[in-house]
Order: C-alpha cells, then structure tokens, then sequence
C-alpha cells in the first residue's frame, strides 16, 4: 500500500513521539511486542500501551494485547510517508553543509513538523531525488499528485 491511497492525510496528524512508534514498528517488520517498543524506546510499559492503543483507536495500528502490534494498511501508508519526509529532509540539510549524521540527527527534532505538501513540494523541486542520505526515497504521491495539477 502506498500514501497516495490516503490523500487526506497532511503529515501533521501524529506527535513526534508517535511518529516513532510507528516507524519502529515499521524497521521492525510484522508483529511487534510491547516490551521490545518499551525497551527500544525507553518507555514506561503502560505508557506505551496507551500509546499504542491510541494508535489502533485512529486506525494506524492493529494491537492484540498480551501479543503486540502491527501496522494496518493505512499505517504502512503513513509510516511510509513518514520515512520517505526524513530521508527529504536529511538529503536537503546535506545542501546546505550537514554530514549525512548532523542532518540526519538534525531532522529528528522538526520532521513531525513538517506537512506532507511542504514534503512534495520540496521533493519536486529537488528533482525528486532517488536516494537520500537514509536510504531509497519514494516518489508515487509526490509525482501522481504533479502530474494530475
């Protein structure tokens, strides 16, 4: 599944901290458990449950308790998103005199700031780059959306 599926989505729906959760449990793969997300994150186990049950209440996780998490099909799409706007970010700090680490490092502390249409317009006018300082960068909505304006 992929975020052009969910074009209502602006990128701005999730805290920072939620934002980690579910590109954890994306690194992850398949079904995650509580504790590990607790322990990786440094997270009190009933804040994490909260949390995680907060997720599911908006759609992003399935969460089966006493057995761990996964991300639904709207969830993969997001996170997605979500990986795809750091590797952006990082790659353009790099332009402007950043190692890959500082921006990396720098782009986690504003990304959950930044909206999905900021992302596709910095994208484009990048040349929509294939590969950031992170990794692969995707480009189905940000070029759909281009060539439907």
């Amino acid at each position: 599944m992929n975020e052009k599926n969910y074009p209502e989505f602006t990128g701005l729906e999730l805290s920072p901290r939620k934002v980690d959760y579910l590109k954890f449990i994306l690194e992850k793969g398949g079904t995650v458990k509580t504790t590990e997300i607790s322990s990786v994150l440094k997270v009190d186990p009933s804040t994490t449950t909260k949390t995680l049950n907060e997720l599911a209440s908006a759609g992003y996780l399935n969460h089966v308790p006493y057995r761990g998490v996964d991300l639904t099909e709207m969830g993969e799409a997001y996170t997605q998103f979500l990986i795809r706007r750091h590797r952006i970010l990082s790659l353009l700090l790099t332009h402007y005199g950043l190692s890959s680490e500082e921006a990396c490092s720098e782009v986690l502390r504003f990304e959950a700031f930044v909206s999905r249409d900021a992302i596709n317009k910095i994208c484009s006018s990048m040349g929509h780059p294939m590969f950031g300082v992170c990794g692969e960068i995707s480009h189905e909505n940000c070029l759909h959306e281009e060539k439907h304006h």
